[in-house]
């Protein structure tokens, strides 16, 4: 059993998913136009709310049902799949995960699809940096019991920039979780959605921010009279 153990979502928390996202969207108004780049992102919404996380080659199935014979269907998915998310890490996001390394085990715990969420970790040097510590599920919040089968510890850093998923979270591990909030993204930048939580123990502006923080001093446990 390690002291500690370090989880790290990867979109919007080590990698610039929204970046990703409107890239995508510029590469499918420039090939289908405007109308079709809106008819697959109302294919991808129906989706993620039907399976609970984002599956954009699922919806790009969808997408070309009726119009089987484009060839530019068959290159649509190269898009994402040959993507270069290396380009979209963070800036200190790296440099924060080795960082953490120095006081305990490092994992990713990450929300989406079998296929191209392990590959964007693996393009992205993410898997690399964790040396293979990932886990991928659908709703990560939901299977704490089973991350702490593979990875025991006796207290958990989680970092994700959702507020929602770090007070369920807390509400399950408590004082063996500290949680970090970094501000960046999509969903951390909604302040009204996020007025819901209770606070989390740690806020920093951006990821890199952890390469140099003091966990000796955050993680030490209180001391007794």
């Amino acid at each position: 059993m390690s002291d500690t153990v370090f989880l790290f979502d990867c979109d919007n928390t080590l990698l610039d998913n929204d970046q990703v996202r409107q890239d995508l969207r510029t590469h499918l108004e420039g090939e289908f136009g405007a109308a079709e780049s809106d008819r697959y992102w109302s294919l991808y919404e129906a989706l993620r709310d039907e399976l609970g996380y984002a599956d954009y080659l699922g919806a790009m199935q969808k997408f070309r049902l009726g119009a089987e014979g484009d060839p530019r269907m068959l290159q649509l998915a190269s898009f994402l799949l040959d993507y270069p998310f290396a380009d979209r890490v963070y800036p200190g996001a790296l440099a924060a995960v080795a960082h953490c390394g120095r006081f305990g085990q490092t994992v990713i715990l990450s929300d989406g699809d079998i296929v191209l969420q392990p590959r964007k970790l693996q393009r992205s040097g993410l898997w690399e940096a964790v040396e293979g510590r990932v886990l991928v599920y659908i709703h990560k919040e939901r299977m704490l019991d089973e991350m702490e089968k593979r990875y025991p510890a006796r207290h958990y850093v989680m970092v994700d920039d959702k507020m929602r998923v770090l007070a369920a979270m807390k509400a399950r591990l408590a004082e063996r979780l500290t949680t970090v909030f970094p501000r960046q993204g999509y969903y951390a930048l909604d302040t009204h959605a996020n007025a819901a939580y209770p606070a989390a123990d740690i806020t920093i502006e951006h990821i890199g921010e952890l390469a140099n923080f003091d966990f000796a001093t955050a993680l030490a446990p209180p001391r007794t009279s």
